[in-house]
């Protein structure tokens, strides 16, 4: 059996997969291209969820070590919001999200695994 310890690598790398994923995904697209491309918008939504779980098991000490700008606690309610409030997601909250915040999280992601944890 794993212990969190061991699977924290595999949950920094599920961060950044998804990361790029999500680049890929908005690659070419503008704020209002985002907003009417609903395939992107949603593939979106789910790498963002991925990414909340994947930060919740790493837990707010582990995080904050790692990303010490990103608050476990933001990440955790915003994958709640994608996954309980879908309804009402913000599209330009979202596009900022990816575009904003997103970049230096797994910038701080790629230097944690460099240095092997």
């Amino acid at each position: 059996m794993y212990s969190d310890d061991d699977r924290a690598r595999d949950w920094i790398e599920d961060i950044v997969e998804n990361i790029d994923r999500m680049e890929s995904y908005v690659a070419g697209l503008t704020a209002d291209t985002f907003r009417t491309t609903p395939m992107a918008r949603d593939a979106c939504e789910r790498c963002l969820e991925r990414i909340a779980e994947a930060a919740v098991r790493l837990g707010p000490e582990r995080l904050a070590r790692i990303a010490p700008d990103t608050v476990l606690h933001q990440l955790r309610g915003f994958g709640n919001h994608l996954r309980h409030e879908y309804d009402r997601i913000d599209d330009r909250l979202l596009w900022d999200v990816i575009q904003l915040d997103l970049p230096m999280l797994r910038s701080a992601c790629a230097t944690a695994l460099s240095r092997s944890l």
